[in-house]
């Protein structure tokens, strides 16, 4: 019976291999490309668009079968792994020629999303977190790393909503869990589209032993001890880099949900999904890879501290002062390379001769850049060069050693300076005077023999020869030559003495190649001893990096130093939306200010659609983060509590993942809002109960009002469309209206878009709709309807018992809602006066009163 074609030993090998990596798409190297077979195939050629074939075509039992060539393997590894899926490397770890037998492979490699170290040029800039969480009890240890980095973060969350909110703020890729992790909530990872691995620790770890030396809490020790487990299963190779884990507390900064970041689109555009447009892309004036990733880290994590903050402040004042010793600063940054990621790659040992250059090229600027420093003389930057680690020992070897240019294989030679190995220079020498000496034989027998066009040549298959054309074979001296090689036009020959010059030089040649890998190696491992500096040094580079682009953006877009203080109370003068103003330019933006005194708890903002009242709220919210992350902000004079948290409500969207209309949505935020503001924090509410009914969302809105005003007491910039709540001002202290200006010319709509004290005196909805190109007919409609609404109050009486109701004179009951459509009406002038005795004069301005006398008129006469 002939053997199927699953228990071949080759098959059998790779399905005992697979079994270990069922998760993952296997690379199978055969020859010169990587094979998939079975479902990997089938998935494998659907997804990177592969012909599709079979192993053993004609058996009863065909495999399915796709494969890729081993040179071009990284491309078809990132497809798969940026849709979210592994793949695991499997290499033959022996010679094929040498091998008795099927030829040994392993797994080398398991590349996944939360580990992939391959740099798109468009992602240097990013870090690529990897998480992991243990859960204990009622809390959840986190620990988090960017394996290119090494850097480790830990923190602990007793709400699992936390915990999502955080790997969402990373933008996390993969998440690794133990294998007894609660499923429910392993589901809720998956649904924010993260992959989550799992890993039993097989033994203690070195390394985790050096991560976790400062930790205290078992949760977090315990989530540091799957990581890089993980990591070590995945990754086959050193993490010396790995970084001592930082604790850090969520609380211990300025806290934004995702949510918040995306509203305000601190990273992201809400329109395009791209960081064009956005608070990140304005504040990015960095020079290095390490500093632009730094800035989105501060950007994540505001500050709290004031006194850190000062400190940042007093930097950038200094940068701002100096021009040219800041202009300087900006040559040398240009000239660092991603010191983090090098040294990554130096402890990975992937590094090669091009990187090194990278390194020594970096590792020149330090001395200018403490220069530079020195030179501004001020007691805070002096501090911050003495904390530059000394970094010339790795620069001299870099020099002393490599070449300038040196290939980008670390194998084939080509690598090592001359005079820096003396057993390399003799073999060089070996190969040089070889070549001489064959050059000099090529004369010599073109003499001897009379041909002329005689020459020596050389191939990796026959070595050395002595090329003559068939035109001068008749004067080959006979018994000379030795014929090697029949070609179509030639005779190639060799001499015993040609023959041992050969193998001198060949042999030269191949020990020159593998002493100079050897060398390398040895010089990778001596810098592999300075990574923790290496690392540090990066670190201070890019906070200096990040400092002097906010000395640069300050100057060209004239921002002003905030001041901090205890009072909480908000006073801006002149503030603009910096990213609106960047695209507008500063002649065309309009400038507002925000005032709120220690009271004044809650603006309410009215005024027309578009008009503006969402950019002065997402604006007074970006000038606070801007504050605290230390850059200067764009006013004309700035005074600022600390706040420790921004909420926003804003905008309109369905959870199609958990089923949530946009009102519960609305309503979710709101909540999260009221339950964990505190009288530090920050709220951003658009048009509160919009997503309802108008009565429901009205009441709501006053609701929430009355509940901020009683219970929480955050500043609050709430915009509403709802007119009636205005009179809560009158009402209670800590509300305060503000509008944001229109005006009417020649019946249009113009929109001034500048903040005035006050409530709006009317929506303008319809102008806008106008503005829109809606039909005439409809717009006339909605006119009429707009009118005999208008004539009904809708104000709603206050609903919090803590609330003292509003006067009687000022509170109607609600009348039976108007129909939208044709009904039959009582007698016209019946209507009219109906309407007249339904105007709430007490609430009218007299031009109010004079418009509907003017209307009524104009109604009877018709």
């Amino acid at each position: 019976m002939p053997q199927k074609t699953k228990d071949t030993p080759m098959m059998q090998q790779y399905l005992s291999i697979k079994k270990d990596y069922p998760d993952a798409f296997l690379f199978y190297r055969i020859g010169d490309f990587y094979e998939m077979f079975y479902d990997d195939a089938i998935k494998g050629s659907q997804i990177l668009e592969l012909t599709l074939t079979a192993r053993n075509k004609n058996a009863s039992d065909p495999i399915p079968m796709c494969g890729v060539p081993h040179h071009a393997a990284d491309s078809y590894i990132e497809i798969l792994v940026d849709k979210g899926y592994k793949v695991a490397i499997c290499e033959q770890l022996e010679n094929p020629k040498e091998a008795k037998g099927m030829v040994k492979r392993g797994i080398i490699k398991l590349v996944t999303p939360g580990t992939n170290l391959e740099d798109k040029p468009n992602q240097s800039k990013e870090n690529n977190y990897l998480a992991a969480i243990f859960a204990v009890k009622d809390e959840f240890g986190f620990a988090y790393t960017d394996l290119s980095t090494g850097e480790v973060n830990v923190t602990s969350f007793t709400d699992f909503k936390q915990v999502k909110n955080e790997l969402l703020n990373l933008r996390c890729k993969e998440v690794v869990v133990s294998p007894d992790f609660d499923t429910a909530l392993a589901e809720q990872i998956k649904d924010l589209g993260i992959l989550i691995s799992q890993e039993t620790p097989q033994k203690s770890y070195a390394e985790v032993a050096f991560v976790t030396q400062s930790l205290k809490e078992q949760s977090t020790k315990q989530a540091v001890n799957y990581l890089i487990a993980y990591l070590i299963e995945t990754q086959k190779r050193s993490l010396a880099h790995l970084q001592i884990a930082k604790v850090y507390a969520a609380n211990k900064y300025l806290q934004m949900d995702h949510n918040a970041q995306n509203n305000l689109e601190v990273f992201r555009s809400l329109r395009t999904g791209e960081k064009s447009g956005t608070l990140a892309w304005l504040l990015d004036e960095t020079k290095t890879a390490m500093g632009s990733r730094l800035l989105k880290q501060w950007l994540r994590q505001p500050l709290l501290d004031q006194q850190a903050l000062i400190k940042r402040q007093d930097v950038v004042q200094i940068l701002l002062d100096n021009y040219f010793q800041r202009s300087s600063l900006q040559d040398y940054l240009t000239k660092v390379y991603d010191l983090e990621r090098l040294a990554g790659r130096v402890a990975f040992g992937n590094v090669n001769g091009r990187d090194l250059i990278q390194l020594a090229t970096s590792l020149q600027q330090v001395p200018k850049i403490k220069a530079t420093l020195r030179d501004l003389n001020e007691p805070i930057i002096n501090q911050l060069v003495e904390q530059l680690p000394d970094s010339q020992g790795i620069l001299n070897l870099i020099e002393t050693a490599i070449v300038d240019d040196p290939p980008i294989s670390i194998t084939e030679g080509n690598l090592i300076r001359d005079g820096y190995n003396k057993q390399l220079d003799q073999y060089r020498d070996a190969m040089k005077n070889g070549k001489d000496w064959i050059a000099q034989l090529q004369a010599q027998e073109q003499k001897l023999t009379g041909i002329k066009n005689l020459k020596i040549g050389f191939n990796r298959v026959f070595g050395y020869y002595i090329e003559i054309t068939n035109a001068n074979k008749a004067q080959v001296p006979e018994d000379r030559y030795q014929r090697k090689q029949t070609l179509t036009n030639a005779e190639r020959y060799i001499t015993p003495e040609l023959k041992d010059k050969e193998r001198i030089i060949l042999e030269a040649e191949e020990k020159s190649t593998i002493l100079e890998h050897q060398l390398f190696v040895q010089i990778r491992d001596q810098i592999k001893q300075q990574i923790a500096p290496i690392q540090v040094l990066a670190q201070k580079l890019a906070w200096l990096d990040v400092l002097q682009g906010f000395a640069v953006i300050s100057e060209r877009y004239h921002y002003i130093r905030p001041r901090f203080t205890d009072k909480n109370q908000v006073n801006i003068i002149d503030g603009r939306h910096p990213v609106v103003e960047k695209v507008l330019g500063k002649q065309k933006y309009i400038p507002n200010s925000v005032k709120m005194n220690a009271k004044t708890s809650v603006l309410l903002i009215t005024g027309p659609n578009m008009s503006g009242k969402s950019t002065y709220m997402r604006q007074m919210a970006l000038i606070v983060i801007m504050a605290q992350v230390g850059c200067f902000i764009p006013a004309q004079k700035a005074e600022l509590p600390i706040f420790d948290h921004i909420f926003t409500r804003i905008g309109a969207a369905d959870d199609l993942i958990s089923g949530n209309s946009t009102f519960m949505v609305e309503m979710m935020e709101a909540n999260d809002a009221l339950q964990h503001a505190t009288a530090h924090s920050l709220i951003i509410f658009d048009e509160i109960g919009r997503g309802t009914a108008t009565y429901d969302g009205m009441a709501l809105a006053q609701a929430i009002v009355e509940y901020l005003n009683n219970h929480v007491h955050a500043k609050t910039l709430f915009s509403t469309h709802y007119h009636e709540l205005t009179e809560l001002a009158s009402e209670l202290d800590s509300v305060q209206n503000i509008h944001v200006d229109a005006t009417q010319e020649n019946g249009k709509l113009v929109f001034l878009h500048k903040v005035l004290p006050g409530p709006a005196d009317k929506s303008y909805g319809i102008h806008v709709a106008k503005l829109a190109g809606l039909p005439t007919e409809l717009l006339h409609r909605a006119q009429k309807i707009l009118t005999s609404l208008e004539n009904q109050s809708l104000t709603v009486n206050p609903v919090d018992k803590n609330t003292p109701p509003l006067p009687q004179s000022q509170v109607k009951e609600p009348k039976q809602q108007l129909s939208l459509f044709s009904e039959p009406q009582p007698s016209h002038n019946q209507a009219l006066l109906q309407q007249l005795k339904d105007a709430n004069l007490m609430k009218m301005t007299p031009l109010d009163a004079m418009n509907l006398l003017a209307r009524l008129q104009d109604e009877l006469e018709d």
